[in-house]
């Protein structure tokens, strides 16, 4: 019993919104010295854009296998947080992985294995593709990217400031929770039934944080684009001579291409395979 209780308590110290918003700020911010992360922005969208598009059009499972072990490769390369590779598995379980445990409960045989296991290995590929881009690639990076490639200045700039707005977002919400828990009762949690009214006032307290939390990050963006505005952000978007500054760090290496040429060496050898099968 005891075993069991300093089990959940562990559990549940891990579970803190300190660890949540570490492992959300170091997926998104760091993953600096990796492999993935000195790649030129350009060749992982373009890698991104294949490993996200094409698995959906193939149902050859030899091919689906090939690109799930490289993604998960350079999943692993780009060092991304447990948190996110955690809830990676759960979601794939609840879209997939449930429907193959429903067949064989309900009368189902081997047969179904097959077709599951080829949408399964399509959700894991593409998601896991996203993981590893999307961990690789610091804000500024991703924006002048997708600039690069000529999506409009506002879209670039939109989803940058998206990441940038997560650390403020973090904050927010673990003050709005403290000061919650500060002028609240929670009830006593030593026996079971204490422990299932704890975890209800715990959710009703994050619920009631939603509206705060939303307001307080309002008026922190509102500041932030006022600051944009002051320093002529819009007259900067527009600007051809200010674009082409911005972009001049992009450079394509020998690196870059080094993987961009192993990734698809890898995808063909699969193909070969699956050929000779």
């Amino acid at each position: 019993m005891k075993t069991a209780n300093k089990l959940s308590e562990s559990i549940l110290d891990k579970l803190s919104i300190d660890f949540l918003r570490n492992q959300v700020l170091k997926n998104a911010y760091g993953n600096n010295d990796t492999v993935i992360a000195a790649t030129d922005p350009r060749i992982l969208l373009v890698w991104y854009l294949f490993f996200g598009i094409v698995p959906w059009f193939v149902n050859d499972l030899t091919f689906l296998l090939g690109c799930f072990i490289l993604v998960a490769v350079t999943t692993r390369l780009a060092r991304v947080a447990g948190l996110v590779l955690v809830l990676f598995g759960i979601g794939v379980f609840s879209q997939t992985g449930y429907l193959l445990v429903v067949t064989l409960l309900f009368g189902g045989d081997a047969s179904a294995i097959a077709p599951l296991l080829v949408l399964t290995l399509k959700v894991a590929t593409v998601s896991l593709a996203s993981v590893t881009v999307f961990s690789g690639m610091d804000p500024d990076k991703l924006a002048n990217g997708l600039m690069w490639f000529g999506c409009p200045e506002r879209l670039s700039f939109s989803i940058s400031y998206a990441y940038r707005m997560l650390p403020l977002l973090m904050e927010e919400f673990q003050n709005v929770l403290l000061s919650y828990r500060l002028r609240g009762n929670p009830p006593e949690h030593d026996k079971l039934l204490g422990k299932i009214k704890y975890l209800i006032y715990q959710i009703k307290v994050i619920v009631h944080s939603f509206y705060p939390l939303m307001l307080n990050t309002a008026k922190r963006s509102r500041t932030t684009v006022e600051v944009l505005e002051i320093k002529g952000y819009r007259y900067a978007a527009v600007n051809k001579e200010v674009k082409k500054i911005k972009l001049s760090s992009l450079k394509v290496t020998n690196n870059d291409l080094l993987f961009l040429s192993l990734s698809f060496l890898w995808v063909a050898v699969t193909i070969l395979i699956s050929t000779l099968i």
